[in-house]
């Protein structure tokens, strides 16, 4: 009797029960990589991104329980007597300063490569696109842009395909025949009805596709009360309205945008007529108390009618100087691109620390580029003043040409998968399989015809042949298999607390019968000895699975005739990862700071190179390269003015890329250098006067001969310089008395805003037009972005 004592007294001291909570900030939100430990043991764990923890503990009398997390203060709870399983929610204040009326909160950790950014910096952000996320973006570390006008980016030397954009788990896709920045009108994401954005320049983690570069992970917002706004400028405008209605949610926005007055800024005069608009909602229904569904819904329109008249471009050297003359009679271009995006998602949550949700999504796109341009131009030196036939007569290059094309590109992309996460102890398991169709018809045809001095080109003294010319009749039906399976585990040791997430990753695509298998792991770690310091480790194997851009290779015939085909051995581009980095947090005059530096090799391989024609990339159709880009990324972040955020970044880049193992070059998108800034301030001790500032500074991307590869050369173009700003000042906000004595209790604020568009008023060049004369020589001359432009808007918020 005294022995069977003697055994159980050791095992019902063993026994261990499961507490589980939810861990919130003041305001309710879940607070991530909060540290809980029971007080006089080593057994701890961590909260995950929804706040969650779950800890075994042995039972006994009056366990204590300790929360600590940086920027909060630290919380304690005590259980007098824990005998089962319980669950224990925990609020964790902000530990913060007041000066005056100004409230300063840390900076939360970041311990993988997924960069967090408040939405809600880009409403009074001065923007030539019109409001865009992606105008901030290439503010970052590592991004970069050399086209005011348009949304795509390029990260770390890659191309604008090699990023992918997800909007609640969602993937976007956007038209493909777009060329110029001045037809692409609006992004997808609207900035209006997002809540949060991720970005990553690269390391990330298995459960985003595959890409090469960067992932941009918006979150739209499920509203809790009636909210709206809208807005107008001088360039358009913007509405959004959002509720809650006990099980529903929904937000809704329109947007237009004409760039009119701003491309009347342009070396062309003609008459512009762009015009953009997109319908856009998101809307959830909680059908049970485990059970939601939602829908994505977005319908867009970008309409672009060119009608030029005369062009005069001045380019060289202060002493050689070159005069660009062009009259256009009877040209115009018609450009029509139309997207239809729809996406079903069911979710159930059979327990707190599980998700199972079904996803289903459609994209169909039409698009037609219509256009016929017909010049007359001279080329002359600095010193001819003349116009008309007078210069035509002395000048280095006298010509007509006519461009034409009737081009109509329809794809229709569908899609269903699954995804499930669990929280097993200190993992958090993420899966998923996804099944796409694709489904594309190209129709091409274009053609350039050119004549200098009487000649046509190419001039052979035989026939007479055009410029160049390019026909298509492509089809493509095709099917996509992917699944990923990852792991977030968070441990912590003596020294400290580290952060692991692997995963790998499988694809194949019917039309190339590929199978790409795609390992990634990332691993951070907090030191104990300086809670301060954050770093990081990233590295993987990254896919850029072919779409149907890379798949058109041109085949000319013996007659020069170029027509597309499709080049059913291409595989997919392939890229490794090694990122090394961290952080480092500090206070400066009880501000808040944030110094972010990484270090990055990419091996590239199985490359399919290409060239930039403003914003249209034109690939080689085949696997014929390889290369690397290495390179610093800096961005010091934090309050350089108390209450508001701003940040410096700093990208120093090499890349290099061996064309047939014989031709060596830059990658097109790497411009050496690239500097980002975006500051906010304020008038001291009056915040409703506001300024907000966005500079760009990057390197000279290489380019090349028209219609021609590197293996003929390649100069790069000046460097792209651009400062816009930004004054707004609050009409309305929600504390003036004046809102309880009229109609404007209805409003919560008011903005009125004055922008002016680079500042500076310098003159960028994106790309260049070629003058071709009978012996074959040619001369660049350059395609001027826009210059300054003042802009007026009014942002109502109710």
């Amino acid at each position: 009797m005294c022995l069977s004592f003697l055994l159980a007294f050791p095992l019902a001291a063993q026994k261990r029960v499961k507490v589980t909570g939810y861990v919130r900030d003041a305001d309710g939100n879940p607070l991530e990589l909060v540290n809980i430990m029971v007080k006089n043991t080593l057994n701890g764990t961590m909260t995950n991104e929804k706040g969650y923890y779950s800890l075994n503990v042995a039972t006994g009398d009056s366990v204590t329980f300790l929360y600590s997390c940086l920027g909060y203060n630290k919380a304690e709870r005590i259980v007098p007597v824990l005998q089962a399983d319980m669950r224990l929610n925990v609020q964790m204040n902000y530990t913060a300063i007041d000066l005056g009326e100004i409230s300063v909160t840390a900076i939360r950790k970041q311990t993988n490569t997924m960069e967090t950014m408040q939405a809600d910096q880009v409403r009074l952000l001065p923007d030539p696109a019109g409001g865009s996320i992606e105008s901030l973006v290439v503010t970052f570390a590592g991004v970069s842009s050399n086209n005011e006008l348009s949304s795509q980016y390029s990260v770390r030397g890659g191309s604008y395909d090699e990023n992918i954009v997800y909007v609640n788990g969602i993937e976007v896709f956007r038209p493909l025949l777009i060329r110029s920045g001045q037809q692409e009108g609006l992004s997808f994401v609207n900035p209006d009805l997002t809540e949060e954005v991720k970005f990553s320049a690269g390391g990330f983690e298995a459960r985003y596709g595959d890409k090469m570069s960067s992932v941009l992970d918006i979150t739209y917002k499920k509203p809790k009360a009636f909210e709206g706004s809208v807005s107008g400028s001088l360039m358009g405008g913007s509405a959004y309205v959002g509720s809650s209605t006990g099980k529903f949610t929904q937000v809704t926005g329109f947007r237009y945008k004409s760039g009119s007055s701003l491309l009347g800024t342009m070396d062309t005069e003609a008459e512009y007529d762009p015009r953009f608009m997109d319908l856009q909602t998101y809307m959830t229904y909680a059908i049970a108390p485990k059970w939601e569904a939602s829908f994505l819904g977005n319908f867009a329109i970008n309409k672009y009618h060119f009608v030029p008249h005369s062009r005069e471009t001045s380019s060289g050297t202060l002493d050689n100087v070159q005069n660009f003359m062009v009259y256009f009679p009877n040209s115009n271009e018609r450009d029509k691109f139309q997207t239809l995006f729809g996406a079903m998602t069911l979710s159930y949550k059979p327990k707190e620390d599980m998700t199972l949700g079904l996803q289903a999504s459609a994209f169909n796109s039409q698009e037609e580029e219509r256009y016929d341009i017909m010049g007359e131009y001279w080329l002359s030196d600095g010193s001819d003043t003349n116009t008309g036939t007078d210069a035509g007569s002395d000048a280095m290059s006298v010509a007509r040409y006519r461009e034409h094309a009737r081009n109509r590109l329809h794809s229709t992309i569908m899609n269903v998968g699954h995804y499930g996460s669990a929280r097993l102890w200190n993992n958090t398991l993420k899966w998923g399989a996804q099944v796409q169709f694709e489904r594309i018809n190209d129709r091409i045809s274009e053609w350039e015809k050119r004549d200098s001095a009487g000649y046509s080109l190419p001039h052979t003294g035989q026939e007479v042949n055009l410029y160049s010319n390019l026909y298509s009749q492509s089809e493509l039906e095709s099917t996509r298999f992917s699944a990923y399976l990852q792991d977030d585990f968070k441990f912590r040791i003596e020294q400290g607390l580290f952060s692991l997430t692997a995963g790998v990753r499988g694809s194949y695509w019917s039309f190339n019968k590929e199978f790409i298998f795609s390992p990634r792991v990332s691993l951070g770690f907090i030191p104990n000895f300086n809670q301060d310091l954050t770093f990081r480790l990233a590295t993987g194997l990254y896919y850029q699975a072919p779409f149907y851009k890379e798949l058109r290779q041109v085949v000319e015939d013996e007659n020069g005739n170029n027509t597309i085909r499709l080049n059913t051995d291409l595989k997919s581009q392939r890229s490794i990862h090694v990122i090394a980095g961290g952080d480092y947090t500090f206070r400066i005059d009880g501000r808040n700071f944030k110094l972010t530096t990484e270090l990055y090799y990419k091996k590239l391989d199985n490359l399919v190179p290409y060239t930039i024609d403003n914003v249209k990339v034109r690939y080689y159709g085949e696997n014929c390269a390889e290369g690397y880009a290495m390179g610093l990324d800096m961005k010091f972040f934090g309050e350089f003015v108390p209450g508001t955020d701003s940040w410096i970044s700093v990208s120093l880049m090499k890349s290099e890329q061996t064309i047939r193992g014989t031709t060596k070059a830059p990658l097109p998108n790497s411009p050496g250098y690239n500097l980002g800034l975006f500051f906010q301030d304020y008038f001291p001790g009056y915040k409703r006067l506001k300024m907000n500032l966005k500079g760009v500074l990057s390197g000279g991307l290489p380019v090349t001969v028209a219609n021609r590869g590197y293996e003929a050369g390649y100069f790069r173009m000046p460097a792209y310089k651009r400062v816009d700003i930004g004054l707004s000042y609050e009409l309305l906000n929600p504390n003036d008395a004046v809102r309880d004595r009229s109609f404007l209790r209805y409003f919560k604020s008011a903005w009125l805003g004055f922008d002016i568009f680079n500042l500076f008023d310098m003159k960028n060049v994106n790309s260049y037009y070629w003058i071709s004369r009978p012996d074959g020589e040619q001369f660049p001359i350059p395609n001027y972005l826009t210059g300054r432009q003042f802009n007026v808007r009014l942002i109502v918020d109710f």
